[in-house]
């Protein structure tokens, strides 16, 4: 339920940042005809509507995927999926720390377009591409994320999350002049990092127990006399840093080379407007 809370926590407070935007951008424009602006929010939220239509969709289709799967293909689907979303989350930290910085300039130029030419469908795929990545991004995360977590919980998590971000996102925007989308999104950058990593060890401890990859080593060590992943603080450990008691070696040697990458890659993914 945490994990749930955590992903829908950021990945709307993301899609609310690129709506809020989208919106302000076309609030500002007083040489639209009133009929104009009607047309443009129209097709702005048109385009919201499809990008939540397109994670709606994709959602759907896993739990096709789950219902009509056979155990093994379902096993294995499941093992895969919590790795698909750490790759996911690997590549939305780099892209934020290239684009992050000139985010707003780059949606607004892509709406300047649009309206130049008149075509606000222009601009509705743009809302649409946006929501929908975020969008995506939550169902895979969630789905990958899952493990033992049944639907309710996964509900009530998302709920929670969804809740505390439209609180975050009113703070931040009313504070701007007190607190820091920069600093906000440097926190939370760690933290998916931190979940990226948990979820690449249960995807490898998947595979592992499928037979699918040699554990190397298993243990690796045991440290359950320190702090049992089984137990509520070592699970809430487990769940957001991949901490295991009793690791396979395989797991927390692919754990190392995450963050091995993830220091290298973010030290060097410059925000593009800083770039020679």
């Amino acid at each position: 339920m945490g994990n749930a809370a955590f992903i829908v926590w950021r990945e709307t407070i993301e899609a609310m940042l690129v709506i809020g935007i989208l919106h302000g951008w076309l609030s500002a424009q007083s040489g639209l005809a009133p009929e104009q602006r009607r047309r443009a929010f129209g097709w702005l939220w048109g385009g919201v509507a499809a990008g939540l239509a397109l994670a709606g969709l994709l959602a759907l289709t896993l739990l096709g995927i789950q219902a009509w799967a056979d155990d093994a293909t379902l096993e294995g689907f499941q093992a895969g999926m919590p790795l698909v979303a750490a790759t996911l989350i690997f590549q939305m930290v780099v892209w934020m720390r290239r684009h992050g910085a000139g985010l707003k300039r780059e949606l607004e130029a892509g709406m300047s377009a649009a309206a130049q030419r008149a075509h606000w469908a222009g601009m509705a795929i743009l809302a649409a591409i946006a929501v929908g990545r975020e969008g995506a991004e939550t169902v895979i995360f969630l789905y990958g994320a899952a493990g033992s977590d049944s639907g309710a919980a996964l509900l009530a998590g998302g709920g929670a999350g969804f809740l505390l971000a439209l609180a975050v996102y009113a703070v931040l925007a009313r504070g701007a002049r007190w607190f820091s989308w920069r600093a906000f999104f440097r926190v939370t950058e760690i933290l998916l990092l931190l979940l990226g990593g948990a979820l690449l060890v249960d995807g490898v401890d998947k595979l592992i127990g499928l037979e699918i990859l040699p554990p190397l080593a298993d243990p690796l060590w045991d440290a359950g006399f320190l702090l049992d992943d089984g137990g509520r603080v070592g699970g809430l450990l487990a769940a957001f840093t991949g901490w295991r008691a009793q690791p396979a070696g395989l797991s927390y040697l692919a754990l190392a080379a995450w963050w091995t990458l993830a220091a290298l890659l973010t030290l060097r993914a410059q925000p593009a407007g800083k770039r020679r």
